[in-house]
């Protein structure tokens, strides 16, 4: 039951704080997706997952890490950002990896241009005082990428082998 209650959450919680943060900081902490590596590889081998499936889905992460290496030379995405998505290319392996950076990549480009259309409006004087919507709002910040990829990753997830290995017989209410 543990293990399941770890499937459901981890991940998903991961992100949705990666999304948060970025939101709020503009930022993505290293800790975010060494904890998602780590809760991989731990979930894995409490799962029974094979070495040989293990080293695909590093390759998927590994992949995922190149391009968006390349992507953040290019200065297309911030270096937390390049992180997050191979942590969770990683968890996703090549069987959902298309769908999840199709998806990131649809979400990522509406909220590009939510956020250019909300910059081209003035801050209302209320909200001077948030920092983190200053922050957000000014034409010189970037794009929290992070919402995309939680986002994109959030629409994947349930389809993972990790949710449907989920006994959903413990959680049921007698």
């Amino acid at each position: 039951m543990i293990l399941d209650i770890v499937r459901l959450l981890l991940f998903p919680a991961l992100m949705a704080f990666a999304a948060a943060s970025d939101l709020i900081t503009m930022t993505i902490s290293n800790r975010i997706s060494l904890l998602l590596g780590a809760g991989f590889i731990a979930l894995a081998i409490l799962s029974g997952m094979g070495l040989h499936e293990i080293i695909i889905h590093a390759g998927a992460g590994l992949i995922v890490l190149a391009v968006a290496f390349i992507c953040f030379a290019m200065g297309w995405v911030g270096g937390g950002d390049a992180k997050v998505a191979s942590a969770a290319a990683l968890w996703f392996g090549f069987g959902h990896l298309l769908d999840y950076l199709v998806y990131a990549s649809l979400f990522g480009g509406a909220l590009t241009l939510l956020l250019l259309q909300f910059r081209q409006w003035p801050l209302p004087a209320a909200l001077h005082g948030q920092a983190w919507l200053i922050r957000l709002h000014s034409k010189e910040s970037g794009i929290p990428y992070g919402i995309a990829l939680a986002l994109g990753a959030l629409l994947i997830y349930p389809e993972t082998d990790w949710i449907k290995a989920v006994n959903l017989a413990h959680f049921a209410i007698h």
